[in-house]
């Protein structure tokens, strides 16, 4: 069922208020989406409390995926599937400051790196970056991936890290400029948010997150920068969804059918979110630095999200996916 406003909506530009300005706000009344767009993600040194602030959640990950809490999905995807491997070629798709970008090309497998984003501001940043550490198989682009002209079976890999969700019409991104871009054989890698369409979570799903957030003892929910207290989770509505960025998970919903309808599957890893993304999102910071209390409360938190998952498909994925070559006759 699609929510069109709910209360959450109204903490939530409160909170935007409070973090990033009023002008920020003002940004979202622009009438042109894509220019919401960029204004979402061209703001630099902005700090928030989400759940990928948490070092004991992004051990959680690594154990879901790689099977070590120390090694991350791209060690994981450099000593796996990249081992032997020279002279690979990569483009990054809404690669933002590109720092997963950034870490592979250190690595000697590859020969060259594009990372495309639509934000100026987060591909100077990248730049600055790669400069400093004297990255020479890494250049960036700021450019609507739809008006760059990306060369057919040029790349090895084509990346996506928490970016394919922000593209509309994704059967057709992945059926043609997706696929038509790599070599016969070539690998699609993604981490990424996988779940409802602009968030709109089902009854079931939401009852769970307020089940997880009563868990969670008053003092570790109030709001990051606020004194407000997180009571309940209503979930975000479509206005507002729009409002603020008319690309976030627009067809996220078909992400894994397309991927599954165009390339064959090497490995794909679930790591949750279900619940976790909704329960921590504002409170956060309560969980950097643990102590026995906020450490528990984690670790029940992750049997739930363990739980629901038993029965519901994740929310997010790490995934990698190969070229399926036409079949001559």
């Amino acid at each position: 069922m699609k929510r069109l406003v709910t209360i959450d909506d109204i903490t939530d530009v409160l909170h935007k208020f409070k973090q990033r300005g009023f002008s920020f706000i003002l940004s979202k009344l622009n009438i042109i989406g894509i220019i919401r767009t960029e204004k979402t993600f061209n703001q630099l040194n902005y700090k928030s409390a989400d759940w990928w602030i948490i070092p004991k959640v992004k051990e959680r990950w690594n154990i879901l995926i790689s099977g070590n809490k120390n090694t991350d999905y791209k060690d994981y995807l450099i000593n796996n599937y990249l081992q032997n491997k020279k002279n690979l070629k990569l483009i990054s798709l809404g690669s933002g400051s590109s720092h997963h970008e950034i870490e592979l090309a250190k690595h000697s497998n590859f020969d060259e790196i594009i990372c495309i984003d639509i934000a100026e501001n987060r591909i100077l940043e990248a730049k600055s970056k790669a400069n400093k550490l004297m990255l020479k198989n890494i250049k960036f682009v700021c450019a609507d991936f739809n008006n760059y002209n990306i060369p057919k079976e040029y790349f090895d890999i084509v990346f996506f890290h928490a970016s394919l969700h922000h593209f509309d019409n994704i059967d057709n991104c992945v059926a043609n400029t997706i696929k038509k871009s790599l070599k016969p054989g070539g690998l699609l890698v993604i981490n990424e948010y996988v779940g409802a369409t602009r968030l709109q979570f089902s009854k079931q799903q939401i009852i769970k997150i307020n089940e997880a957030l009563n868990i969670i003892p008053k003092e570790y929910r109030t709001r990051y920068k606020s004194n407000l207290l997180k009571k309940k989770f209503h979930g975000p509505g479509i206005i507002r969804m729009i409002l603020a960025d008319p690309s976030e998970c627009v067809d996220s919903v078909s992400i894994l059918p397309a991927i599954h309808s165009n390339f064959h599957t090497i490995i794909e890893k679930p790591y949750g979110g279900n619940i976790l993304m909704n329960v921590l999102k504002d409170i956060s910071h309560h969980f950097i630095n643990l102590d026995s209390d906020n450490n528990q409360i984690l670790e029940k938190l992750f049997s739930l999200e363990d739980e629901y998952l038993k029965n519901n498909p994740s929310d997010f994925i790490f995934g990698i996916y190969q070229k399926i070559s036409p079949i001559k006759n």
